[in-house]
């Protein structure tokens, strides 16, 4: 939701980092707009949920979201990661525009975060600094996207790769390299084995061209930068 300058917005900051919400605050209260914002902040998948559950219920909006992935979960809301709080905005807070800020930028996973929540920003923290967080804001103030660099070049990868995977596919690789036999996948996966098979060997297809070994998959991948 767009307001005027002479409007009061909400963002919403989370990050399990209490250095890293001052920062951000900080570097936000400097931006023009923002001067008379309120800002909501928490340091874990708990405290975020609450945050977002009470604003739903006072009838209250949030304007902005800036979220980490990497969170401390609540296991009774099933919120698990930064990514599930996102989500919960999307659903609660549709018109909120969300910025994903992570310490990864894998290819990937990269891609993984942005197709399951289509961000109106996503930075890598090693992008970061006190230049570059006004001109993202003021960006997605005017309803454009905004990458930070180093996502941007996640992006380029991917594309020249030419793997359009979807979230499954990308979590079946990541499975895989956590070690988890592709037997036991639908127990973390919601598909039949049959078609995580199929999934997997269309991966393998793109990846190493032949029948090789999972350690083969994996290591190719690994070398590829996409995990």
């Amino acid at each position: 939701m767009d307001k005027s300058n002479n409007s009061k917005r909400t963002i919403l900051i989370v990050d399990d980092h209490p250095i890293n919400v001052d920062g951000y605050q900080a570097l936000l209260a400097n931006i023009e707009s923002n001067k008379k914002a309120e800002y909501l902040l928490a340091f874990d998948c708990k405290e975020a949920y609450n945050t977002i559950s009470n604003y739903r219920l006072e009838e209250k909006i949030i304007d902005f979201a800036f979220i980490d992935i990497s969170l401390p979960a609540y296991e009774e809301k099933k919120m698990f990661s930064g990514s599930d709080i996102a989500l919960l905005i999307r659903k609660v807070f549709p018109l909120c525009k969300i910025v994903i800020i992570s310490m990864h930028n894998e290819p990937l996973w990269v891609n993984q975060i942005y197709k399951g929540i289509n961000p109106e920003g996503f930075i890598a923290k090693s992008d970061l600094n006190y230049k570059c967080f006004p001109e993202m804001f003021q960006s997605i103030e005017k309803n454009e996207v905004y990458f930070s660099k180093s996502i941007k070049w996640s992006q380029k990868i991917m594309i020249q790769k030419n793997i359009n995977w979807d979230d499954y596919d990308s979590k079946i690789l990541q499975f895989i390299a956590q070690g988890i036999k592709t037997i036991n996948l639908p127990s973390f996966i919601p598909l039949s084995l049959s078609a995580i098979e199929k999934r997997k060997a269309n991966i393998k297809k793109q990846l190493i061209l032949d029948n090789g070994s999972d350690k083969d998959l994996i290591d190719v991948a690994k070398n590829l930068g996409f995990i």
